[in-house]
Formats: structure tokens, sequence, C-alpha cells
């Protein structure tokens, strides 16, 4: 997402269960890193109590969800992961089918003014009803 001043970014990350297509938990950052997808996990399965033994977190070919604390959170927590062929543009179909459904909305705002903003205003993602 574009963020505050040209040239920065914001990313969203979002975990989906493909079933139900309920959004499990989301979080936005300044970066994009293993650590921050390892977190957001974790959060779930507390939030949620989740019993993670036997899930299956399917995702894409990102270094986030490759990294060592991602992969390692995983193995703690029992999760299987899964992983989308490289190079595939439509690599997660439901959260690429999410996200163009978010960006296609009025209030989809052409530039972020901070996390702490969008955090609170998150109508723009729909992600609160």
């Amino acid at each position: 997402m574009k963020g505050p001043i040209r040239g920065q970014w914001l990313y969203l990350y979002l975990m989906m269960d493909v079933w139900s297509r309920k959004i499990m938990g989301w979080r936005i950052e300044y970066s994009e890193t293993s650590k921050q997808a390892a977190a957001l996990m974790a959060q779930i399965c507390t939030t949620e109590r989740i019993d993670s033994t036997g899930i299956i977190l399917h995702s894409d070919n990102g270094s986030p969800m490759k990294g060592k604390l991602m992969r390692e959170m995983l193995e703690d927590l029992g999760v299987t992961a899964s992983f989308s062929r490289p190079y595939v543009k439509n690599d997660n179909a439901y959260s690429e089918s999410l996200f163009r459904t978010v960006k296609g909305r009025p209030t989809y705002p052409a530039r972020f003014k901070s996390i702490e903003k969008t955090n609170r205003d998150t109508h723009f993602l729909n992600l609160n009803s």
C-alpha cells in the first residue's frame, strides 16, 4: 500500500481461513519480515484459541513466509507450511481476490497517511465488519 511519502510502502499482513473466508488476523507494518509474519501467526493462534496441530498455512514464496523465524514458529506451533509455485502471478487466489476487491472500493485511499491512522480507520479495508 502506498505510504505517507512517495517511495514509502506499508505492508498488510493478512491471514484468512480458506474454507470460511474469515479473516483470522491482520496487521500493517512499515517493512516485510519473517519476524512480523511469525508474530501475527502466534497472535492468531492465541486470540482465536486455535489448536494449531494439523493446520496448513498456504502462502506465496515471499521471504517473510519462508524466513527462518517464520519456519521455526510454524514448527513450534505444529503448523504445516504450504507454498505456491514460484513466479506465479496469482499465487494465492483467495488473498489476491480480496486485495483486488478492497483496492477497487471508492473509500480506498490513493495514499495512506500512517500506520497508526490506517489501523484506526480500517473501514476502507472492510476488515471490521
